[in-house]
């Protein structure tokens, strides 16, 4: 599998990027305080739009854990203060799943 990092996400944004998208959208990583990261993909007006996924829920330890999911349009995902990279990598997984116009 390739890998889908930081690096493949900025491109990804940066091809979204045509004016009008990201007024609207876009793409956002927070922390959260349990402690964790989100990383939430606006898909809307996208090739990723109304694209199926499968809901991912890992949960290995109370400080490692991913859970990801789409819903209205969005790719939502949550998981542990060290999983961040693994969130980057299921949203990666998910575009390269999509034909490549991005």
């Amino acid at each position: 599998m390739n890998s889908f990092g930081l690096t493949e996400l900025q491109a990804w944004y940066v091809v979204q990027c045509d004016g009008d998208w990201e007024h609207t959208y876009g793409v956002k990583i927070e922390t959260l305080d349990n402690p964790g990261w989100m990383l939430r993909v606006d898909l809307a007006e996208t090739e990723l739009a109304g694209r199926a996924f499968d809901r991912v829920e890992v949960e290995r330890s109370e400080q490692d854990w991913i859970h990801a999911w789409v819903e209205r349009k969005v790719f939502d995902s949550a998981g542990g203060p060290a999983n961040l990279s693994e969130l980057i990598a299921i949203f990666g997984a998910f575009a390269n799943s999509a034909p490549r116009g991005w």
